[in-house]
């Protein structure tokens, strides 16, 4: 039997509805796959008790929690110390989702925007990595965050990267990482696979965003950490590389920005 690659889902959601009652057999799937590790990201902190236990109930399970720039009109506004607490878990290894949606939420852009900067200042106390949403809100997440990196570092990645040129350019310009989601593998993703392939290698990072946007030959069914593989692939093809390489390059990534996932790992 050929080595399993190993593959990392960056990002996905498996405290959704969707994944009900077959949990355990969609970790199984990813693992049998090779996806050794997924990050459960928790979009409003009143289901941190969900997210937390999918995450002690699955060793290759990892979690974050943030407040999702769709739901800042819906939810409490997280604070600083609220998220810094989160992060005293053991598996909790990220801040958000957060940033900026526009596309459908404009109304309460000036909202996001706040919870956008007390997400970012407890990324920088807790030194660990912001976990961005941006949809048809360039210029305001480029002005945002290059603001924000001026007064304090802190590390990030662009989730599920979609969006333009310059804020791929502006991100990368101050050491953060973008993330290939199912997007990059539809037909019609050209100009966003060239955005990619322009990018430093050492910044990729590959994931689901399951339950959403499954690549192909899944495009339209419900999205899982397994898929991952078909992303990946399609990320090696873009950077004219081999699946090998690209596969541990984006492991390497993944190991060096969220580091807490690679301290749990060397310690069991």
């Amino acid at each position: 039997m050929p080595d399993l690659p190993e593959i990392v889902d960056s990002h996905c959601h498996l405290d959704f509805p969707d994944f009900a009652g077959e949990l355990h057999d969609v970790v199984q799937r990813a693992v049998d796959q090779g996806i050794t590790r997924m990050v459960s990201i928790c979009t409003r902190l009143r289901n941190v008790p969900q997210v937390r236990a999918i995450a002690e109930a699955h060793d290759p399970v990892f979690w974050a929690a943030g407040t999702h720039p769709m739901s800042v009109a819906d939810e409490p506004m997280a604070t600083v110390e609220d998220l810094v607490a989160l992060a005293e878990h053991p598996k909790f290894v990220g801040i958000g989702e957060s940033g900026l949606d526009y596309h459908y939420t404009a109304e309460s852009a000036q909202a996001q925007q706040d919870s956008l900067r007390i997400h970012i200042e407890a990324a920088r106390r807790t030194g660990l990595p912001l976990i961005i949403h941006a949809r048809d809100a360039d210029d305001d997440m480029a002005r945002i965050l290059t603001e924000e990196h001026g007064q304090g570092a802190f590390t990030c990645v662009m989730h599920c990267f979609s969006s333009s040129r310059a804020l791929a350019e502006a991100a990368l310009g101050l050491g953060f990482y973008l993330s290939m989601s199912g997007i990059t593998a539809f037909p019609r993703s050209s100009e966003l696979r060239e955005i990619f392939a322009a990018a430093p290698l050492d910044r990729i990072l590959v994931e689901t965003d399951a339950p959403y946007l499954a690549p192909p030959p899944h495009r339209g069914k419900r999205n899982e950490p397994a898929f991952t593989l078909h992303t990946a692939r399609r990320g090696a093809e873009t950077f004219g590389i081999s699946e090998a390489e690209f596969f541990a390059k984006t492991t390497e990534n993944f190991e060096r920005l969220f580091w807490k996932a690679k301290q749990w790992r060397q310690a069991a």
